[in-house]
């Protein structure tokens, strides 16, 4: 019997096909109705039928799953990058010149730069990082004790003094209440906060407090106008401003001739500490410095702030924490700069643009950028430097570091890590502590024992000035008044003093502050009698601090001169030559045209 499936498949096909059209068709079915209704059907609502068949908690988990996606990008979190790691961090680069003896030392002894970095898992981003920094910190509890200093221009600033055993012991018990006795020979370490930050900053304290807790003695430099110190002159500080740097570390000097200095920057306070390391050269007394997350280049940070909208977000609350510190100083700053503007500034630059280039008396913002930057004193550097930055910062931008110049400075040693966000750098699964704080702590701690150091003692004994007098106030007497800022109460001539503040509270800027205590320094009676020579006096002084660093730059520039009129005679010879040279062969054809050489072997 033969069978259907032993057909050929074609044949089986047109059979099968014929059929079910006979079958199932009329011969004489009209077309057109069928036609009419298809077309009368929309493919979008056929579409939104069967999606209305799909239940609500697909779209949700959908949508959620799409905003993760969203919110990964635009935090720039690196959890699935730290996990696929299995949490083992990212290496720190080190970038330090190869020939660098004092590089090579500090690095093989530096056990910390030669690890990794791991930020705290559920801050697995720069943005989070910075924000859990600026919001909530953790910082340890201290208790700092002021000393108020006066400049010669009549502005205040705060010296917030932490040493061991106010970290240990709590509040001193000494007689005087200084920050520490005359003579002391620990090194101290000076602290230049950012931009609107003071002595209360989160960062601030973690660093103050680790490096008290391990013998050091900290003080914090806050910028005029800043910690509950009110502006008691016309002078305001700013990115460029290396002037209150300069006098600070000579005054501590002054007072603790025997104590090795150290500074530490962060983030402006990072770009002022290099410009003033850059301008003195080997003329600044620190033995190290550190400079944490710095700008480095004002230009390209201005750009690269105002690029992205999440860096739009920094930039704006950069600006809010400024019209903020000139809202409480409005009574000077209106009278100086552009008061509406301020105001009304949107932006950083709007900001630098009615009070920053106005108070600096720059031309163009631009300018003040430029001229502020410390990339341009990077060669300069002549002290033991160790920078940290992140190269996801969000608002000092990697683009900014000058990568070639720390590399043909011998004494820098630039350390950058993937990750860190701005001054934050968490790490372990508490994020109590900052990564950044103990390289610090380990990097002034191998420079302390390092033999070059010991050099650099022997040399700054020999060759380096006497400090000048400190600079401290004259005129006029400070007091606090109700919302806790120290205001002017007279001109009236008085000694030099100090005056220390002691703060019961771990913040220094309270309501209640206690009363503040004169601490006079000894003066001469007959300077007292003969107010006119103890003038003199300390004209001669300035007039001497501006002979000292001007001859030395005379020194160099006549050295340089010296040189550059050899190159100036090399060059005129190489580019004259072709004229010259031509010259002098045709007048030597002339010369000896009738010249035989045979008549002198005849002679």
């Amino acid at each position: 019997m033969l069978s259907i499936y032993s057909l050929d498949f074609p044949l089986f096909y047109f059979i099968s096909f014929s059929l079910f059209s006979l079958d199932s068709f009329p011969k004489s079915m009209d077309w057109e109705p069928l036609a009419a209704a298809k077309a009368s059907i929309s493919p979008y609502d056929l579409l939104f039928q069967a999606l209305a068949l799909i239940p609500f908690s697909h779209y949700f988990f959908a949508a959620s799953f799409l905003f993760l996606i969203f919110l990964y990008r635009f935090l720039e979190i690196h959890f699935l990058h730290d996990l696929l790691t299995l949490f083992r961090g990212d290496p720190v680069t080190l970038t330090y010149n190869s020939c660098s003896d004092l590089a090579q030392s500090v690095v093989a002894n530096c056990k910390i730069l030669q690890g990794r970095y791991l930020a705290t898992p559920w801050l697995s981003s720069p943005h989070l990082q910075t924000a859990f920094l600026s919001f909530l910190g953790r910082p340890p509890p201290l208790t700092y004790r002021r000393h108020l200093f006066r400049a010669f221009d009549g502005g205040t600033i705060a010296l917030d003094w932490l040493t061991y055993t106010d970290v240990v012991g709590g509040t001193s018990c000494m007689p005087d209440s200084s920050a520490a006795p005359k003579g002391d020979k620990t090194p101290i370490v000076i602290v230049i906060p950012g931009l609107t930050s003071d002595s209360a900053a989160a960062y601030v304290k973690h660093l103050a407090f680790n490096l008290a807790r391990q013998g050091w003695n900290v003080v914090v430099s806050n910028h005029r106008g800043l910690g509950g110190v009110s502006l008691t002159s016309d002078c305001c500080y700013n990115a460029g401003w290396t002037e209150d740097l300069r006098k600070i570390i000579d005054h501590i000097r002054c007072e603790y001739p025997e104590a090795p200095l150290y500074a530490v920057g962060t983030s402006i306070g990072a770009n002022i500490l290099v410009k003033y390391l850059g301008e003195d050269g080997a003329n600044t007394p620190l033995f190290g410095a550190a400079a944490i997350c710095s700008p480095w280049d004002l230009l390209i940070c201005d750009r690269f702030i105002n690029r992205r909208p999440m860096q739009k977000l920094y930039d704006r609350a950069l600006t809010v924490g400024l019209q903020g510190y000139a809202q409480l100083h409005q009574s000077i700053l209106s009278r100086l700069a552009n008061w509406e503007g301020i105001e009304k500034s949107s932006s950083l630059r709007d900001f630098d643009n009615h009070a920053t280039r106005v108070l600096g008396k720059f031309e163009t913002v631009d300018t003040y950028y430029r001229r502020s930057s410390s990339t341009n004193y990077v060669e300069n550097v002549s002290v033991p430097l160790l920078c940290v930055s992140a190269l996801d910062d969000p608002v000092c931008t990697s683009e900014a570091i000058p990568w070639d110049e720390c590399r043909l400075n011998e004494n820098i040693i630039l350390a950058t890590t993937p990750h860190g966000g701005h001054l934050a750098f968490y790490e372990g699964i508490t994020a109590s502590s900052i990564w950044w704080v103990r390289v610090v702590n380990e990097f002034f701690g191998v420079l302390r024992i390092s033999p070059h150091i010991e050099g650099r003692k022997k040399m700054q004994g020999s060759t380096m000035p006497k400090p000048l007098q400190s600079s401290i106030d004259q005129a006029p007497y400070l007091n606090v008044i109700e919302d806790g800022m120290v205001t002017a109460m007279s001109n009236e001539q008085t000694d030099a003093f100090v005056e220390d503040i002691s703060d019961e509270d771990t913040t220094h800027s309270k309501k209640d502050e206690g009363t503040i205590s004169d601490k006079g320094t000894s003066v001469d009676l007959t300077d007292k009698l003969n107010p006119e020579k103890q003038i003199k006096q300390q004209v001669e002084q300035n007039v001497k601090d501006l002979i000292v660093p001007v001859q030395g730059r005379i020194d160099k520039l006549s050295r340089r001169s010296r040189q550059s009129i050899w190159l100036l005679v090399y060059i005129s010879i190489i580019t004259t030559w072709p004229f010259v040279g031509s010259v002098l062969l045709s007048v030597l054809k002339r010369r000896f045209k009738t010249f035989k050489p045979g008549t002198l072997f005849r002679k």
